[in-house]
């Protein structure tokens, strides 16, 4: 996951040099306050200028963030990411359990999505997805992955690694039915990550899929499996709005789990 950091170098204050300012620019009409600078028309000079001013006034980090003192952070890592997750739900972070799976496939190219976190326990973190799709086959041909949760409105994300195995088919079938109908509605569509040959075609099949979730809340879904990511490292990282982050690591090595600080 990137560095949230990244998204631009100015300080968080109002008055940053580095925001944009219409009086600078060669032209009013390329200034962010003119609906011109956006236009069909606008040269391709003009538009990457529009671009990199909207990209320099995106604003980070406006409101008080929390502390975070390492030293106080538990032994193992399972507790303090429970009780961030939880803190990133009451801040009213949306989806506060959506992540980042990166993974990549047998010759080495990476892919990454967005998708639901279902568990984190002793085993794991917890994901679901068709043996079929493309992070499915990835993982069938390189059974690791890196997960990311990334929560702006506390300035937090944390970044997971680790070997991924697949749980057996009744676990996998009880993790399905454990969700909505919605959830059972797209497992029971399936194809994901075919080629759709239309928007007809897909409608087609969600309402059939739809009707069926209704009428069988435990319809089979065999192609849907259940994934557990065995972490071997995972960061924490606070962000601080002087750029004074504090990044706490775990490292799992013989048998027990290493806490380190890196330099943000």
């Amino acid at each position: 996951m990137a560095d949230p950091t990244a998204r631009q170098d100015a300080p968080p204050a109002s008055d940053s040099p580095d925001s944009p300012d219409a009086s600078e620019s060669p032209d009013a009409s390329d200034s962010l306050d003119s609906p011109d600078s956006l236009d069909d028309d606008a040269s391709p000079a003009a538009a990457s200028l529009a671009f990199r001013e909207l990209l320099r006034g995106l604003r980070v980090w406006d409101t008080e963030l929390p502390s975070f003192d390492p030293a106080q952070a538990p032994a193992e890592p399972l507790p303090l990411f429970r009780q961030w997750l939880r803190e990133a739900a009451e801040a009213g972070v949306p989806e506060p359990h959506t992540m980042t799976l990166a993974t990549a496939d047998a010759a080495g190219a990476p892919s990454v999505r967005t998708l639901m976190l279902h568990d984190a326990d002793e085993r794991g973190w917890h994901f679901g997805t068709h043996r079929g799709s493309r992070k499915g086959r990835e993982l069938a041909a390189r059974p690791r992955a890196a997960l990311g949760f990334y929560w702006a409105a506390v300035g937090r994300q944390i970044r997971i690694r680790g070997t991924v195995t697949a749980a057996d088919p009744a676990e996998s079938a009880a993790d399905l039915h454990r969700r909505s109908p919605g959830a059972l509605a797209a497992a029971l569509v399936g194809h994901q990550s075919e080629v759709l040959g239309s928007l007809e075609e897909l409608a087609h099949a969600s309402d059939a899929a739809w009707e069926r979730a209704r009428r069988e809340p435990d319809a089979p879904v065999p192609s849907w499996t259940l994934y557990v990511l065995r972490a071997e490292e995972i960061e924490f990282f606070q962000g601080d709005a002087r750029r004074r982050h504090v990044r706490l690591n775990y490292r799992y090595e013989g048998g027990h789990w290493e806490k380190e600080l890196l330099w943000p």
